[in-house]
């Protein structure tokens, strides 16, 4: 369904979800057959805390009309990193917790056709997921989950309002 969506001009593809439901594997599968490019906002969310900011990033920065990109966020030392570029209406899938706003929605259709994915998967699932690819992440799950819980009792969401959605592997 993503791959046909692309093929009928979708330039730009929401993915949300929580963690460890199966975003990023999404992303690059369907980017694989489309050619679009991939962003993730874990490459760019300043911080543990910063859920919200990241997410407005999106309609901001990520899908600009004029100088597109994102300030990516150096983990290692918990600060900002350089900025990354991206082409003005390059065809793309962002991917992450907190992609799925009205902002970012209104946004993407400015760009184009767009389609909207959740991808949902069980807590304990998600859980053994994320920590297996970054243990890491352990000692934030909690706070996290917080945070992913707060973006998804948000009526003025568009998670309940997708075109699709997946149930993670």
């Amino acid at each position: 369904m993503l791959a046909d969506a692309c093929a009928r001009g979708a330039r730009t593809i929401l993915i949300g979800g929580r963690s460890g439901s199966g975003k990023t594997t999404l992303a690059r599968a369907v980017a694989e057959r489309t050619g679009h490019r991939v962003v993730h906002l874990d490459d760019f969310y300043p911080g543990w805390g910063g859920l919200v900011e990241g997410s407005r990033m999106v309609a901001r920065d990520v899908l600009a009309p004029v100088n597109p990109g994102f300030t990516r966020w150096d983990w290692g030392n918990d600060c900002p990193g350089g900025w990354v570029p991206l082409e003005p209406g390059e065809a793309l899938i962002v991917e992450g917790v907190g992609t799925l706003t009205p902002e970012n929605l209104r946004a993407a259709r400015r760009r184009g056709p767009c389609v909207t994915v959740r991808v949902d998967l069980d807590a304990e699932t998600r859980r053994a997921r994320a920590l297996a690819r970054d243990p890491g992440f352990g000692d934030w799950w909690e706070y996290w989950a917080r945070l992913e819980e707060r973006h998804a009792a948000d009526t003025a969401n568009v998670l309940s309002t997708v075109d699709l959605v997946v149930t993670g592997r």
